[in-house]
């Protein structure tokens, strides 16, 4: 029996390979990583005394590094257990608790069609590749040119030209011998009762052929050249191999690429997706020119437990985000939600990286906030809750939006944290009319503290209170190494494995100080050449920086702080706990520190009564984080209120 793709895909999506070659192996505890799905034994395949088989349910692969056996959940059973492979489908299926496909010999021919169909596309796409490099994409090469993809990358990407000819690519397939039936069902050619003579679909087009999930084309995108055609973009009609709300553009290179760590990134164009993999960021994904869908949501989570979602920075792009984040309320829950890039105004991640480079869009990313973020931002921004009954409409909404969450748990902790933010926001606004009706014209406030002065609507002023202009979230203790940043980098140099575990916090990991800049980028050199998974390699990599003094400088902080778990003689799940616990922590003072500087020259530009109000808001945030400063600056005892910082 034939079984379709589709359905294998399921059941190896739904059954963790770990679950299946658990039931035959002991798991090493040492090696074992089981949040990571990161799974060691001794080989069941041949006699070993250490563990050199390994399994991960990312991949969904298995590979012995002992006797070089590899495969899936199908093939460790057929191998392993003898089974037949209608036999290890059937039990992973019942693993899965779906259904075996009952024998249809009708569906069987249609697979058999869809088979042939995906030959005519890979023909179709040799021939738009073909066109592209010919005289007649001249034009297109340059528009290319000009959008800075190198032929490495519109090779990659398997880019074409379609020429401005009604036949040119029907009669091209028809001399190859592709049934007219073939082309019309491809989705090539515009046809139909209405239409005497079929024609190409895409003419005078720049071509990006959309693979699905196991690289095969099924569909094409096209960018018009001419700048008063009616679509400047245009995707294939629905086809039996293309549904456009059930794919997204560059599915497979994505997951692969995410076998190195991190989340997937959804953009919102080809053009977004083609331009960040040529600069380096080659984890990510687009719907094909329509909002993002539930399935599309559905594919994300199957690679990643929380996706970036990344907006353009204008009015649209905010309406797509909010649109977005209502589509994944429903269905978030322990281990699946989302968080929201915006770019700056006016930018989409093409323009970003091309004008101001990676690091710009690794920037954007570091700055993504989490769903309930983005919802209460919605539900406040700009609005005016000076009555009981505004404030009582705000409730409402937020009690309506949290009431759509399936998950009962979730939902629980939803409703906790818009109570609380509710709480703390009514309490500012109180605190701003309090201080409105307290200040007069001209008058100056008290004195202010190291952290600076922010004008009052009108032109009087208001200081920051003195604890928390001493704060390390306010300085940033640019002028010496803090307590958690030495952390992070002691413990990831004394634990290599951190590294490969943390690979997107590592990366785009921000420190205010310029030593520890400098030992951080040693790590990533160490890590560019694969020599991050043994600290005497990173020390090494350090030392031939010229940055040994640093790195003692740093372990002599530590010491001295007593962060035992990120010191090299620590076990490797504390230096985990700690890290863990430092890089929230680093993120969060980064965020209050750059929200406390954006309010301060907001109200500067626009003494307003909505910036000032703005402002207590983030000062209040500032002193419900005040009571855990020891434990940001000193990484103590951890509390439920710092999670929250």
């Amino acid at each position: 029996m034939r079984f379709p793709p589709a359905f294998l895909d399921e059941i190896r999506d739904r059954v963790p390979i770990s679950q299946v070659i658990g039931q035959r192996v002991a798991w090493d505890r040492k090696k074992t990583n089981t949040s990571r799905g990161d799974y060691w034994a001794c080989c069941p395949f041949h006699g070993e005394k250490s563990p050199s088989f390994h399994c991960e349910d990312k991949k969904g692969r298995y590979h012995c590094f002992g006797c070089s056996v590899s495969g899936d959940h199908f093939k460790f059973l057929t191998e392993l257990e003898g089974l037949s492979f209608p036999e290890a489908v059937e039990k992973i299926a019942d693993m899965a608790g779906v259904p075996m496909p009952v024998r249809d010999e009708r569906e069987e021919r249609r697979e058999q069609e869809r088979a042939s169909l995906t030959d005519v596309m890979e023909m179709a796409t040799a021939f738009f590749q073909e066109r592209l490099q010919g005289p007649e994409g001249a034009k297109a090469r340059a528009y290319l040119r000009d959008r800075g993809l190198t032929p490495a990358t519109q090779q990659s990407f398997r880019l074409g030209f379609a020429p401005d000819s009604r036949n040119a690519l029907k009669e091209h397939l028809a001399a190859k011998g592709v049934p007219k039936a073939d082309i019309e069902a491809c989705g090539l050619v515009r046809h139909g009762d209405d239409i005497p003579v079929s024609y190409d679909w895409f003419r005078d087009r720049i071509m990006f052929p959309i693979p699905d999930s196991r690289g095969k084309i099924i569909a094409f995108g096209g960018r018009a050249l001419a700048p008063d055609a009616l679509a400047k973009y245009m995707n294939s009609p629905d086809t039996e191999l293309f549904h456009k709300g059930n794919v997204l553009y560059n599915f497979a290179r994505a997951r692969k690429a995410l076998a190195k760590g991190g989340t997937v990134i959804a953009v919102e164009g080809y053009m977004d997706v083609i331009a960040l993999a040529q600069a380096g960021f080659e984890n990510v994904v687009a719907p094909l020119g329509t909002a993002l869908t539930e399935n599309q949501l559905e594919l994300l989570w199957r690679m990643a437990p929380e996706p970036m979602l990344c907006f353009d920075g204008d009015k649209a792009g905010l309406k797509a985000a909010w649109r977005a984040a209502d589509l994944a309320l429903p269905s978030v829950q322990a281990g699946r939600s989302a968080r929201f890039a915006l770019l700056p105004e006016g930018k989409d991640p093409d323009d970003l990286v091309k004008a101001e480079g990676p690091d710009a869009f690794r920037a954007v990313l570091a700055d993504a906030r989490p769903l309930v973020d983005l919802l209460w931002m919605r539900e406040t921004a700009g609005g005016v809750f000076d009555t009981p009954e505004r404030r009582a409409e705000l409730g409402k909404t937020l009690r309506e939006l949290t009431s759509r969450i399936r998950d009962e748990s979730t939902r629980y902790h939803y409703q906790q944290e818009m109570r609380e933010r509710e709480k703390s926001f009514f309490g500012s606004q109180r605190e701003a009319r309090q201080g409105r009706q307290d200040w007069k014209p001209g008058q100056q406030g008290k004195a202010a503290a190291p952290g600076g002065q922010f004008a009052k609507p009108g032109g009087g002023r208001m200081a920051i209170t003195e604890s928390l202009g001493q704060s390390a979230l306010v300085k940033r203790g640019s002028e010496g190494m803090s307590v958690r940043e030495a952390t992070i980098i002691v413990a990831l140099v004394n634990h290599p494995p951190l590294i490969d575990e943390n690979f997107a916090h590592v990366e785009f990991l921000d420190l205010a100080n310029s030593d520890l800049q400098r030992l951080h980028a040693a790590i990533l050199d160490a890590m560019a050449h694969d020599t991050a998974n043994d600290r005497h390699a990173v020390v090494a990599t350090i030392e031939r920086a010229g940055c040994a003094e640093i790195w003692e400088r740093a372990v002599g902080l530590i010491r001295r702080a007593r962060q035992w778990p990120a010191l090299e003689t620590a076990a490797l799940d504390d230096a985990r706990d700690a890290l863990n616990q430092a890089l929230h922590l680093q993120r969060s003072a980064r965020t209050l520190h750059k929200e406390l500087k954006q309010a301060e020259a907001a109200l500067e530009a626009d003494p307003s009564d909505e910036n000032f109000r703005h402002l207590i808001e983030i000062q209040a945030q500032f002193q419900d984080v005040q009571a855990t400063e020891a434990l940001i600056e000193g990484f103590g005892v951890s509390s439920g209120r710092a999670g929250r910082a």
